[in-house]
């Protein structure tokens, strides 16, 4: 499923108009982004947390090449899926 697929779901599913699903999955998304640059943890009781996670620098390999090379320390997005999700998808 894509963002497409999601916005007419939506909007069959609560009976609005397309553009109205998709200022507010829009406006979802803006702000889990918002709330991640902050630093902070975004919570959906049951079904999930998105949070930032910190990924040490580490060695590498150009893979056409073999070559060693240094990647560097970053944040990356995580989710944990709540117990609602799990629980659906055992």
């Amino acid at each position: 499923m894509n963002k497409g697929d999601l916005i007419e779901y939506l909007a069959k599913d609560v009976k609005i108009t397309k553009v109205q699903a998709a200022k507010s999955i829009d406006s979802l998304l803006a702000h889990i982004t918002k709330t991640l640059k902050k630093g902070e943890r975004t919570s959906l009781v049951g079904f999930g947390t998105f949070s930032l996670f910190r990924r040490k620098a580490r060695t590498g390999r150009n893979p056409q090449t073999g070559e060693p090379i240094k990647i560097a320390a970053k944040r990356v997005v995580k989710f944990t899926s709540g117990k609602m999700l799990k629980g659906i998808l055992k």
